[in-house]
């Protein structure tokens, strides 16, 4: 059914963009005031919303490590967030969606300058339409950069996919279900280095080299999007 469904007509997608266009990204910094820092992040229709607490003292102190800081996240599909209803609380693809974006964020975060103590990085998806790892990962980074939370830099990740057998960056749900390949990137884009790859579906050499220079171009923008936007934030607290 796959290979039957059109996605490109015309040289364009069925939501109308080129196949290296981005959908619009929209993000809004600190908009839960409970929060030591917190973002959402969009990619068209996929919304997150991430929440950093800490660092603070680990509790029970059991799990404490006397020389570097714990990193604790928690990434979940709200019921609402697609078309059908999902199951409420912890799940299989929750559970592994949450270890990845921990091990990206690991890569550049400074565990070391806060023994003792638990970094938690909480993240919802409001509405999912694909991408959602990546707009969870993006949405982190930002929070824990809003947080104080000492970064090497911030981590970018964007989607790309192979879709009516032709390579498109930023796939969207109906080119997830329907296409051959979705593939889930992160990076720290001036270090051209790979912290996350995710893909599902089969490609050759010569196409995931393709797919992994067109990542690397939306990573980028990804990441001046992500810039501007803690910018932004400081330019508004230097006004009040």
């Amino acid at each position: 059914m796959k290979e039957k469904e059109q996605l490109i007509i015309d040289g364009k997608r069925l939501d109308g963009r080129d196949l290296m266009e981005m959908r619009k990204i929209e993000i809004e910094i600190n908009p839960l005031k409970n929060a030591m820092g917190s973002a959402t992040f969009k990619f068209g229709k996929t919304w997150a919303v991430a929440a950093t607490h800490g660092p603070r003292a680990a509790y029970p102190k059991w799990i404490q490590n006397p020389e570097s800081a714990i990193l604790k996240v928690r990434y979940s599909m709200l019921p609402f967030s697609t078309w059908e209803r999902s199951k409420p609380g912890t799940s299989r693809r929750s559970i592994e969606i949450s270890k990845v974006v921990n091990d990206a964020l690991s890569n550049v975060i400074f565990f070391d300058d806060y023994p003792k103590t638990m970094i938690e990085v909480f993240v919802d998806i409001i509405e999912a339409d694909a991408s959602t790892r990546c707009a969870a990962l993006n949405a982190a980074s930002i929070a824990l950069a809003l947080a104080g939370v000492p970064m090497a830099d911030l981590v970018s990740s964007c989607s790309v996919g192979k879709i009516n057998g032709q390579i498109a960056l930023d796939i969207a749900g109906f080119e997830d279900n329907y296409g051959e390949v979705d593939c889930a990137v992160a990076m720290i884009p001036h270090e051209e280095k790979v912290l996350l790859l995710q893909m599902d579906g089969i490609v050759s050499k010569e196409e995931f080299i393709q797919m992994l220079s067109i990542a690397k171009e939306g990573c980028a923008k990804v990441y001046a999007a992500q810039k501007d936007a803690i910018k932004q934030a400081y330019r508004t607290v230097e006004a009040d």
